[in-house]
């Protein structure tokens, strides 16, 4: 049997029996959707995504990146060095969309802006590539399409043409996000020597 002095000191304590259960469960319940969202859209493949994207574009030349008007500086023993490309870019989205690893990512939309970063050339009158651009990551290095107009096609026409609608839909409306054009920015002027 169980004294009267047990009893009323279980139930003095009910209220932090209870704060445990329910604490436990909420942990559980936590950590099972954590788990299952990570599985979903895993947090650092966009960052890995943004990172190919910037590298592949920052080491193509602007002939790769199918825009033309760039110029060479010399450099100091008279061989001609082109200036480096500095970009900033945006993911829309990528296929197939339900992969969970870079290695499994065949293509990526999304918009780049770059800068060729010429010595002592400001941002503002800095020689620059920008647009929607598709990557095809079954290559290596990582074919790069950028959506231009052509003498048949207007630019709105050529995006819906090349974009999946979900992402054509983005390109009309979404450029970089303000943190990416101010890293842009800051890597452009020490590039530049600004």
């Amino acid at each position: 049997m169980i004294s009267r002095e047990s009893f009323a000191g279980w139930y003095r304590n009910r209220y932090v029996w209870v704060a445990v259960i329910l604490l436990t469960v909420s942990a559980g319940t936590l950590v099972l959707f954590n788990s299952g969202d990570a599985q979903t859209r895993p947090a650092d493949l966009q960052g890995q995504l943004l990172a190919r994207m910037r590298s592949t574009l920052e080491q193509a030349s602007p002939e790769q990146h199918q825009h033309a008007g760039h110029g060479v500086q010399q450099v100091a023993n008279g061989e001609e060095a082109p200036p480096p490309v500095i970009c900033g870019v945006r993911v829309y989205g990528y296929e197939p969309s339900e992969v969970t690893t870079l290695a499994e990512v065949q293509t990526v939309y999304g918009f780049h802006l770059c800068g060729v970063a010429e010595q002592q050339r400001p941002w503002d009158v800095a020689v620059k590539l920008a647009g929607p651009v598709i990557m095809d990551m079954s290559t290596e290095p990582p074919g790069i399409q950028v959506v231009e107009a052509t003498e048949e096609m207007r630019f709105i026409d050529r995006l819906r043409e090349m974009f999946p609608p979900k992402y054509a839909e983005l390109a009309q409306s979404e450029a970089l996000a303000s943190s990416e054009m101010s890293d842009l920015r800051r890597r452009y002027d020490a590039a530049a020597g600004l």
